[in-house]
């Protein structure tokens, strides 16, 4: 079988199957005009499709291929996109590529390591007490995870902003041993150029975090930046609405300013991780 998935990773899913709307709309003759009306779907949902603002579904994918006459062309595409995220739970997938796209992300971390920033086995020790998760579901998770994190080498990674409550470093997952590899891996990461990574200690006396860990996303392109998040009872969520995101970016400057400077933080990292021997 032909490969039809992106070889660029950095192109997310919903913008190459958008382009080949666009391609295949190009072949065709067809104005966008022309397909929205045979499709049928609003012209204004149609170029957002093309443009990857929003993601097409299977039923939308298959009356795309019936009204460009390319056979199961987008239906093709479109379950291979979604097997290439399988592991990945369908809410979240969205949340990945607005991840993958984005020129900044500020992270706000109150119980746990930033999936971003996690060992392997960090994670593994997190993914494994879900409940209702086998072994094969959950090494699926621990690999999807750590594919998300290869944004942050490439040729132009995001602004990582990473504040982490200071709870997180005395907080056991796995083993000493587990702990010990995951603070180093955070000395690691917060030495680079495009990382911030700041601590919030338990002096700082800060509350406005308590409500929930979150990630504010700035994409590129103009994009309305969006946010992740995480909320146990009512269930995680992404928002793009302008005052919840305004809301949380300022949330994050506060956060952030009664935070430790990053030489601080470091050296805190530093002295949890000996702990942990």
């Amino acid at each position: 079988m032909t490969e039809i998935l992106p070889a660029d990773l950095t192109v997310t899913p919903r913008h190459y199957f958008g382009q080949e709307v666009r391609r295949l709309r190009a072949a065709a003759g067809l104005s966008q005009k022309q397909l929205a009306k045979q499709v049928p779907v609003s012209v204004s949902h149609l170029s957002m499709i093309e443009t990857g603002t929003r993601p097409a579904n299977h039923h939308t994918a298959e009356k795309l291929d019936a009204a460009l006459d390319s056979g199961t062309t987008l239906v093709d595409l479109f379950d291979a996109l979604e097997k290439a995220n399988s592991p990945v739970p369908r809410w979240f997938r969205p949340w990945v590529e607005f991840e993958r796209e984005a020129e900044e992300l500020h992270i706000w971390a109150l119980s746990v390591i930033p999936g971003l920033l996690q060992t392997e086995d960090y994670a593994r020790a997190l993914l494994s007490r879900e409940p209702d998760v086998d072994h094969d579901q959950t090494e699926g998770l621990v690999g999807a995870r750590m594919h998300r994190q290869t944004i942050l080498d490439r040729l132009r990674p995001p602004m990582l902003w990473a504040v982490i409550d200071e709870g997180v470093l005395h907080r056991p997952v796995g083993s000493p041993e587990i702990m010990f590899a995951q603070l180093n891996h955070l000395l690691e990461m917060g030495g680079r150029l495009n990382i911030s990574l700041q601590i919030l200690p338990h002096n700082a006396y800060s509350v406005l975090g308590l409500l929930g860990a979150f990630t504010v996303a700035t994409l590129p392109r103009g994009a309305s930046p969006m946010a992740y998040v995480e909320s146990q009872p009512a269930g995680d969520w992404i928002t793009e609405r302008p005052a919840e995101v305004k809301g949380l970016t300022f949330r994050h400057g506060v956060i952030r300013a009664d935070a430790l400077s990053r030489r601080e933080s470091l050296n805190i990292i530093k002295e949890k991780a000996e702990q942990w021997t």
